[in-house]
């Protein structure tokens, strides 16, 4: 059987390239096995695809899927097969092989081939195998998933086939996990079966967790002790992946905090500052970044992947500058009044909130992903999501940028001597107020461009600051006041605390512990995990 399909299949790729009328001919005879789809019960329907798929034609493939998705009809007078779309009061009728139109008919004239779940599975299996010689690796593999997902025995033999020839490790790899789980459904001997559990042990994914588990209750002997071994090594194998997939979560959760938290980090650090506004700033570069795709989608479409390197900038100066006039216009006649100061960007962060909703609206925006940030791909067993690693990727450059604006420019070593000693500066000639508007414009700055980030992960939203300030404040105290360092290893150790603490006592839960942690931590270490140094801090 094996051998007469390779050669159907031969036959039938040197008479494509034979030319258009040969190419017809052949679709021609293929009608009446088609056609035959429209008499008997599923038993009779079951052979018929069997005997499609026998023929090795890809021309089968489409009239394959359209009985699957309910979409094959035959007509009544003649018993001719058509693949019927509704159309007005009818069907519109396409020629199962050629897909070409066939005109219109009403509803009484056709009736539909009915399937069922067990039919739907074998088409699964036989469309798998008609792709399992296909020239593209990719429709290859995606034939073997298909075939692991049918589990049909009877895939086994095109499987070898396929196997014999395939050249691709990696469609190869999925081939035999394909055959391992149509062989575990098989009446083949134990040693096949035992072999099968091996490269299914191998594959230690879900997938063949909940094959072998099935396995290990149906079956005796030395397959269901094989089985349960296997289970149990899998079991292990998916807690450490599981470990891993939370560590990576509280990485991701840890960047977007270390970019919520780190334009705080500087304001509270050399102003003393507590700023109950900054979420405000965070939500204004996210409202940046809607404002530019939209200018984007009405005057350049074809700009849109690069939609978040122009919001970039510009969000930053927005606000940057917001921060400045905010630093000019209020909190520079409160220093030393930090009661008073929270009190007054509390009151801020409402007027901020009303604005944008009497600007966009109190609904959330929509603010679309460019293609490079779309999508996921997994690592063994993890899946990573390409947003979330860009927004590491790119929490990692801020930070790296602004420790080298501190450490190589003038304007970080003024900012690190007023964060020291702000009187001593102050004599020595360093404009104290102007650091203190520029650092604060900084700090602004860099929550706008969080916001940029944020708005690929999070609602845009009026509110989408203040889910954020209690978090970054957090971060800022467990990790040292005003040092960078410090709000970099708190965000991430706080994320990756949160990731696994969820599991076990919910997210609202998680974050009680976490902050009565904060506050215990605190006791013992007023100064947080790394303390600035400076005669004025230690006083």
């Amino acid at each position: 059987m094996s051998f007469l399909k390779s050669c159907l299949l031969l036959v039938c790729l040197m008479v494509g390239l034979s030319g258009p009328a040969a190419a017809q001919s052949d679709l021609e005879s293929l009608r009446p096995l088609v056609n035959a789809l429209a008499v008997g019960k599923f038993k009779q329907t079951e052979k018929q695809i069997g005997a499609l798929v026998a023929t090795g034609n890809p021309a089968v493939a489409p009239v394959l899927e359209a009985l699957s998705d309910g979409a094959l009809y035959f007509r009544k007078s003649d018993k001719q097969v058509f693949i019927a779309q509704k159309a007005g009061k009818g069907f519109a009728l396409t020629d199962p092989l050629t897909l070409e139109a066939a005109g219109e008919t009403g509803k009484r004239a056709v009736k539909k081939i009915k399937v069922n779940n067990g039919l739907r599975r074998v088409i699964r299996s036989a469309l798998g195998s008609l792709t399992l010689l296909a020239a593209d690796p990719d429709v290859r593999k995606s034939a073997a998933e298909a075939i692991f997902k049918a589990k049909d025995p009877a895939a086994i033999e095109a499987l070898d086939e396929a196997l014999a020839q395939e050249t691709d490790d990696g469609v190869k790899t999925v081939m035999l996990q394909a055959r391992a789980a149509a062989v575990l459904q098989s009446d083949l001997p134990d040693e096949d079966k035992l072999a099968a559990i091996k490269t299914l042990e191998v594959m230690a994914n879900r997938d063949a967790l909940s094959l072998l588990t099935g396995l290990q209750n149906a079956s005796e002997g030395v397959v269901q002790e094989a089985a349960s071994t296997a289970v149990t090594r899998i079991n292990k194998s998916l807690a450490l992946w599981g470990y891993g997939q939370n560590i990576w979560y509280g990485l991701s959760l840890g960047s977007v905090l270390l970019l919520a938290a780190i334009g705080l980090a500087i304001t509270f650090g050399v102003m003393g500052v507590i700023n109950m506004a900054h979420g405000e700033m965070v939500m204004i570069g996210a409202y940046v970044t809607f404002v530019v795709q939209e200018l984007i989608r009405s005057s350049a479409p074809g700009l849109f992947d690069y939609s978040l390197f122009i919001a970039l900038p510009i969000a930053f100066l927005v606000s940057g500058a917001i921060g400045v006039g905010i630093e000019r216009g209020i909190i520079r006649f409160l220093y030393g009044r930090p009661l008073e100061t929270l009190l007054a960007t509390w009151g801020l962060s409402l007027i901020l909130q009303q604005a944008i909703r009497s600007i966009f609206g109190p609904t959330n925006q929509e603010v679309g992903n460019p293609d490079w940030m779309s999508g996921a791909f997994e690592l063994g067993q993890l899946t990573i999501t390409y947003n979330r690693m860009w927004i590491i990727v790119f929490s990692i450059l801020v930070f790296a940028g602004l420790m080298l604006v501190l450490k190589k420019t003038s304007f970080g070593l003024f900012t690190r001597a007023v964060t020291q000693n702000r009187e001593m500066a102050a004599s020595m000639g360093i404009r104290t107020p102007w650091v203190d508007a520029m650092t604060f414009g900084l700090g602004s700055g860099i929550a706008g461009i969080a916001g940029v980030a944020l708005s690929q992960i999070d609602n845009v939203s009026p509110n989408l600051g203040q889910g954020y300030i209690i978090d970054s404040f957090m971060v800022v105290v467990f990790g040292g006041v005003g040092n960078l360092w410090g709000t970099l290893v708190g965000a991430m150790t706080l994320g990756i605390v949160n990731k696994f603490l969820e599991p076990f006592a919910g997210a609202v839960l998680g974050k009680i512990f976490v902050l009565v942690f904060i506050i215990l931590f605190i006791q013992k270490r007023p100064r947080g995990l790394f303390a600035l140094k400076g005669r004025a801090v230690e006083a």
